[in-house]
């Protein structure tokens, strides 16, 4: 991959990055902590222990999402640093710029994407 490509995936990552970082910051309301957010929010709820506990469990799922997502965002940017950045983990061919544009933490093309996904196995690369 050249330098200016692999230069303009590194600032969308960057992007991504930050967008993350803010949401998680939004949804423990600032800077605070999510021991803190927790206790805030026991503090607002209602007598509706149902919908109280949905709330929580939801949060507690976006922020697994989101930091699920940093942690890729993380690794795309060190395969750019390694240079093994837009090559597929599985094959080793090139993955398609375009992919990459839609899909910026891609680890593998469309072909083998498609294999481990009927294979059970769309959230690990081969060997680990």
């Amino acid at each position: 991959m050249t330098t200016p490509l692999s230069d303009t995936f590194a600032q969308q990552l960057h992007g991504l990055r930050a967008d993350v970082l803010a949401q998680l910051r939004a949804q423990r309301g600032g800077q605070i902590g999510r021991a803190e957010a927790a206790a805030e929010a026991r503090e607002h709820e209602s007598d509706d222990w149902a919908k109280a506990d949905t709330e929580r469990d939801l949060a507690i799922a976006l922020e697994e999402r989101e930091s699920a997502e940093l942690v890729a965002i993380d690794a795309a940017l060190q395969r750019i640093a390694d240079g093994s950045y837009g090559l597929c983990v599985d094959c080793g061919d090139a993955i398609a710029n375009a992919r990459l544009h839609a899909s910026p933490t891609a680890l593998r093309c469309v072909d083998c994407q498609d294999k481990a996904e009927q294979a059970g196995g769309a959230a690990r690369p081969a060997g680990h």
